[in-house]
C-alpha cells in the first residue's frame, strides 16, 4: 500500500495540499477528480516519489520512504512506483526504443525483452507504432506510448495524470481495458488523475474528490468555483453559477466552492408541487447517462446491488444526479429527455 500521512505540501510558501491521509490500495484503480488546479498533478508526484512532501511522510508497505524529515527513497523502491505525467517526454529514437529502455535497465533479455514489447504494444493498439520516430506521434499517441513504456516494466503501483487526455474515444477505451486486462493478469495498483467523470466511474473501485488541495467529503461532481455576496451570518445566499443562481445556507463571503452532492439532488420529469423546501428547482436536458461500476466506491454510497445511474443534465449549468437504475427507468430518462434537478439550500457544501 501507498499512503500520504499528515501531509502538507508548499509552493513559495502557498499551502497546495493538505492531506490527512489518502491510500492507493494493492490491486485497487483510485480515480482523483477535481478542477484544474486542485492539487491532483502534486498529488501524483509525491505519490512517486519525485519529491518528499514539506511536511508529513509518504509510506510504502508501512514503511516510512519519503518525509519532510529528510527521509528519502532508494532507486530500488522508486522502480516500485511509476508515473506517467499528462505530457510525457519520449526519448529519442523509436517507440521501440523506448519500450525497450526500463527493459534493458532491468537485464531482462533480447528474446524476451522482444516478446514483453510485442505484447505491450498489441493490447495498447499501438503496434503499428512501434518502428516510428517519436516526432512523427499524435499527442494522443505519446500518451499510449509513455503508459505501455510504464506497463512494460511491470511496476507495483502506476500513477497516470489525465492518461487520455488527448485520445479519442476509441483510443481511450483501448486504454481502459488495457489497465483492465493488466489488474487481472497481476496485482497492479493503479491512481489516476482524471477530467473525465463517466470513465472515472466506470473504470475505478473508488472516486476521490480533490479541491484546493483538500480531499473533499463529497463526491468529484458539482464543484463550482464562485463568488458569495456579504451578509448576516446564517443567510441565504445565492451565487451564479454558468447561467443559473444556485442557493445555499452559509455565514461564508468572498471565495468558496460549493459543492452540490449528487445523491442529493432530486431528479423527476415535473417541478415540486409549490410551496416547496427545494430552494434550487432548475429545469433542462439529459446529456449524459453513466452506470456505476457494480460494487465500485466511488458513488457517494449509491451503489448497491442493484447499480446506480449518473444523470448529467444541462439545466442552465452541468449538473450530475445519481439515481437507482429503477429509477432510471420510472422516470424513462434517455439522452435528451427533459428532467427536473431539485435540491435543497441546506444540502450545498460551502468550503
Amino acid at each position: 500500500m501507498l499512503e500520504l500521512r499528515g501531509v502538507r505540501h508548499h509552493y513559495d510558501g502557498r499551502v497546495v495540499l493538505d492531506i490527512e491521509r489518502f491510500a492507493v490500495s494493492p490491486g485497487a484503480l483510485t480515480a482523483i477528480v477535481g478542477p484544474n488546479g486542485a492539487g491532483k498533478s502534486t498529488l501524483l508526484r509525491l505519490l512517486a516519489l519525485l519529491e518528499p512532501p514539506t511536511e508529513g511522510e509518504v509510506l510504502l508497505d508501512g514503511k516510512v520512504v519519503s518525509s519532510g524529515r529528510g527521509a528519502r527513497p532508494d532507486a530500488k523502491l522508486r522502480r516500485r512506483v511509476t508515473l506517467v505525467e499528462q505530457r510525457p517526454m519520449l526519448f529519442r529514437g523509436t517507440v521501440r526504443d523506448n519500450l525497450k529502455f526500463g527493459l534493458r535497465a532491468r537485464g531482462i533479455r533480447r528474446a524476451e525483452l522482444n516478446r514483453l514489447i510485442e505484447d505491450v504494444a498489441a493490447r495498447l493498439g499501438i503496434a503499428r507504432l512501434l518502428e516510428r520516430q517519436r516526432h512523427g506521434l499524435s499527442d494522443g499517441e505519446v500518451q499510449r506510448v509513455a503508459v505501455a513504456r510504464s506497463l512494460v516494466i511491470e511496476p507495483d503501483i502506476l500513477l497516470l495524470d489525465e492518461p487520455a487526455s488527448s485520445a479519442d474515444r476509441a483510443a481511450a477505451q483501448t486504454l481502459y481495458h488495457a489497465l483492465e486486462e493488466e489488474r487481472r493478469r497481476r496485482p497492479l495498483a493503479i491512481c489516476l488523475a482524471s477530467h473525465q467523470l463517466e470513465d472515472a466511474y466506470r473504470w475505478a473501485d473508488d472516486v476521490r474528490a480533490l479541491a484546493e488541495g483538500k480531499l473533499s467529503t463529497v463526491t468529484p461532481e458539482n464543484l463550482f468555483r464562485v463568488e458569495l455576496p456579504n451578509a448576516s451570518a446564517g443567510d441565504l445566499k445565492h451565487a451564479r453559477v454558468g447561467a443559473v443562481e444556485i442557493a445555499a445556507m452559509t455565514d461564508k463571503s468572498g471565495p468558496a466552492i460549493l459543492a452540490v452532492p449528487p445523491t442529493d439532488i432530486i431528479v423527476s420529469r415535473e417541478p415540486p408541487p409549490s410551496p416547496s423546501s427545494a430552494r434550487n428547482v432548475f429545469t433542462g436536458r439529459v446529456t449524459r447517462l453513466a452506470h456505476q461500476r457494480p460494487g465500485g466506491g466511488g458513488a457517494g454510497g449509491a451503489g448497491g446491488t442493484g447499480g446506480a445511474v449518473h444523470v448529467t443534465a444541462d439545466v442552465g449549468v452541468e449538473l450530475v444526479a445519481v439515481v437507482t437504475d429503477e429509477a432510471a427507468r420510472d422516470l424513462g430518462l434517455t439522452l435528451g429527455s427533459p428532467v427536473v434537478f431539485a435540491f435543497k439550500a441546506s444540502a450545498v457544501r460551502v468550503f
